[in-house]
């Protein structure tokens, strides 16, 4: 009978294999059941199954075994199943490498003598693969096959065990972490290896208590780069098996000590400070852009993790007031000719650049109802503003541009003596640089700040809207575009003012009430 006759033979029950019958010391008939399978530590077995069990027959009775017969067969036949052609032959060439090992991959398979195992992996898809292995290594290695493995017979003899893991989630993987356990030198053998290989290997290192794996594993994680997805991978895996105590030097690349308010405002604040006293433009323009794509990141989140106290921001907000003032001070008192005059007009356009920035994040930190009224009260600085060129000073207008914007969207909320305090100081100097600001910068956007600037002026009383409201008419016919077109507010003025007019003491004597009895 050929040989591919005989394994279907098997395979359908018509013959036994004493490779896969139980110990002769059992029943007789026991010698006709199949062999309990072991499934994978990774997976649940059926929930009809009974207990995962290893099948064993006793060494002195072994001759050569049909399963011996068929292994050429078998690994011709598995080239059929719908396993991927690439996993198989790289399994293969991971079994040839096992048995016929070179000096570099230092096994002791060979040094061990014949296998005392018969191990077969069996993937979802019915994939299978069979290794003869030792069990002494399985035993020392892995806690998981030390207590599988622990069966004497009657005689107290060591059994032949025929062990099958079922349902793998990967039967390459599960593969080669049993031939890691006759690598001399895992940390050698890793070298090279992808990032989610090594996940596989060492959540299955973790299944079956490879502790040796593990540990291999974990210090090639530790050593490596990872990419954002990686870095998502590991950590899940490493909470998924319960392995955050044992992975501390892997997850400090991601955690730390938890920090006290103190610190983070030490280091926010060292950062800041960083980017405003930078003398490089360029790069002070890139990390500006760096640090606040972050924090408008974490304003996003619910949770808001990155606690920086207010008293740290408003700090820099005042130290840029400072020096504000104090370049507006000096710029008043420079002679036109002397030729220093240029250098101190760029820094006036570099701190309040400055100031710009923080008032950004500010309002991206919902902290910035203190600084409109800071800014409200800075009569000073708006004497001393409007007495320099326009041309230099337009990037201070920019500030009140912004506050009136995020007034406008409700993203800052003060009161009303506040808003009417802020456009009585700054009003003046915003109309004056307008044009300016639309000229010389890209970024400023005309109808942002015109609807911003509207939205302001509506929320006031509306006897501070048509104080307002005229004092722009007459401003926008003799300027034209120079003046922010603001006509949308006018036309709510006027309707509010003209044509829907609201009493708070509404004259209800026109109401007519009617009292009628009805007979009981």
């Amino acid at each position: 009978m050929a040989t591919r006759e005989v394994s279907a033979m098997i395979k359908q029950g018509f013959l036994s294999d004493p490779a896969l019958s139980f110990s002769p010391s059992r029943t007789a008939a026991a010698a006709t059941e199949t062999p309990s399978r072991l499934y994978s530590p990774s997976s649940s077995p059926p929930q009809q199954q009974q207990q995962p069990q290893i099948s064993e027959s006793t060494r002195s009775t072994h001759h050569p075994t049909l399963f011996e017969m068929m292994s050429q067969e078998q690994l011709q036949e598995t080239t059929a199943t719908n396993k991927p052609i690439k996993s198989q032959s790289r399994i293969f060439k991971l079994l040839s490498e096992f048995k016929n090992p070179n000096i570099r991959d230092s096994f002791s398979y060979l040094a061990l003598g014949p296998g005392n195992v018969r191990l077969t992996v069996v993937g979802k898809d019915g994939f299978r693969v069979c290794m003869d292995v030792h069990k002494n290594v399985l035993a020392e290695k892995s806690r998981f096959f030390s207590e599988k493995l622990a069966i004497r017979d009657k005689e107290n003899r060591e059994m032949l065990h025929v062990v099958e893991i079922s349902e793998c989630d990967d039967v390459e993987v599960y593969v080669e972490t049993v031939v890691l356990m006759y690598c001399e030198d895992l940390k050698r053998r890793l070298l090279g290896e992808d990032l989610d290989k090594v996940l596989a290997l060492l959540k299955v290192s973790a299944a079956i208590m490879f502790d040796l794996g593990i540990q291999s594993c974990l210090e090639y994680l530790e050593a490596v780069p990872w990419s954002g997805d990686q870095e998502e991978k590991v950590i899940s895996l490493l909470g998924e098996l319960k392995l955050v105590d044992s992975a501390t030097e892997v997850l400090q690349r991601v955690t730390s000590e938890p920090s006290t308010s103190k610190r983070a405002d030490d280091i926010f604040l060292k950062l800041l400070s960083g980017v405003l006293q930078a003398k490089d433009d360029k790069c002070r323009r890139e990390m500006k852009t760096l640090i606040s794509r972050l924090i408008r990141e974490d304003a996003s989140n619910y949770e808001n993790r990155l606690d920086v106290s207010k008293d740290t921001l408003y700090s820099l907000c005042h130290r840029c007031l400072g020096s504000l003032i104090l370049c507006l001070s000096e710029a008043t008192c420079i002679d036109d000719s002397k030729g220093d005059r240029g250098a101190l007009m760029a820094e006036i356009a570099r701190e309040a650049d400055n100031m710009q920035w923080l008032v950004d994040i500010l309002i991206d930190k919902r902290m910035c109802d203190e600084f409109v009224k800071l800014w409200a009260d800075q009569r000073e600085l708006a004497i001393l503003h409007c007495k320099i060129p326009t041309m230099y000073r337009h990037e201070i207008s920019r500030i009140t541009a912004q506050l009136c914007i995020a007034i406008g969207r409700g993203h800052i909320l003060v009161p009303k003596d506040t808003r009417f305090s802020l456009l009585s100081t700054w009003l003046e100097a915003l109309y004056e640089d307008f044009g300016w600001m639309r000229r010389a910068s890209r970024s400023v956007d005309r109808k942002l700040v015109e609807d911003g600037l509207s939205q302001t002026i509506l929320t006031l009383p509306l006897l501070q809207q048509q104080a307002i409201l005229l004092n722009w008419f007459d401003r926008f016919l003799n300027k034209g575009g120079d003046c922010p077109n603001i006509q949308k507010a006018f036309e709510i003025w006027w309707r509010r003012a003209f044509i829907r007019q609201y009493s708070a003491d509404q004259d209800s004597s026109h109401l007519q009430i009617t009292v009628c009895d009805y007979q009981k």
